[in-house]
Parts: structure tokens; C-alpha cells; sequence
């Protein structure tokens, strides 16, 4: 019902991202002890959405939508300083992308209820 909605396609595709990011950070976290490990990170959603080909456009004066959301998301290795076992996991920088993460899904999440909250006043409930 929602997919015409831009603003829940984006906010749709933002808690999509913060799981992919969650979901990396888990990885280097649980290899943070294998040896030649290479910790990845993944590209802030500003970076992906300002890649992708996402077109403002206006439907009247004063009113804005996004034309696309990101279909992909670009892994890319961390360039930690490396342990002599070839490990770049620093758990430091992977809590902080934890606490990141958690930060953009609920940002996602607040955006999504908000837009239901302006689509049921319009409504009149």
C-alpha cells in the first residue's frame, strides 16, 4: 500500500542499509581473532544515495520527492592499522559502527512513523 509512498521507500531503504552495516560489523566483531582477517565496512547511506542516480523532482511548487532508493550497497575494506597476525579488527571502531547503526535504524524507524502519523491525520484519524 506504502510503495508509492517516497517517503517510506526511503526511510524503507535506510533501515535496510543500518541492518547491512549491522550485519558487517557483526562479521569483523566475530573475526576479530582470525588471522589475515580484512575488516569491511560499508558506505554511509549519504554515499550510496548521493551514487545512485536519485533525481528530485517536483510534483508542485514547493513539494519534493525522491524518484529512486539505493539497490545496492558497496562493501569496502578498512583501512585499520594491522595486527601482526594480518588482522586489521580494531572492536573499537566496530563498537562505534554498532552505535551507528542502531542510531540510523531508529533514525529510519522515526521517519516511518512520522510519515504514518501525517497520512492518518490526512485521513482524519
Amino acid at each position: 500500500m506504502f510503495q508509492t509512498l517516497h517517503i517510506f521507500q526511503m526511510s524503507g531503504a535506510m533501515a535496510a542499509h543500518a541492518g547491512s552495516r549491522q550485519t558487517i560489523t557483526a562479521q569483523n566483531i566475530a573475526n576479530a581473532d582470525t588471522p589475515g582477517y580484512q575488516a569491511k565496512t560499508v558506505q554511509s547511506f549519504r554515499d550510496v544515495i548521493s551514487n545512485t542516480n536519485v533525481q528530485i523532482r517536483g510534483s508542485r511548487d514547493g513539494h519534493m520527492a525522491i524518484e529512486t532508493s539505493p539497490s545496492s550497497i558497496n562493501l569496502e575494506t578498512n583501512k585499520a592499522e594491522i595486527d601482526p597476525n594480518g588482522n586489521s579488527v580494531s572492536l573499537e571502531n566496530e563498537m562505534v559502527s554498532a552505535v551507528e547503526s542502531v542510531r540510523q535504524h531508529e533514525q529510519a524507524l522515526a521517519i516511518y512513523r512520522h510519515g504514518l502519523t501525517v497520512l492518518r491525520t490526512s485521513l482524519g484519524r
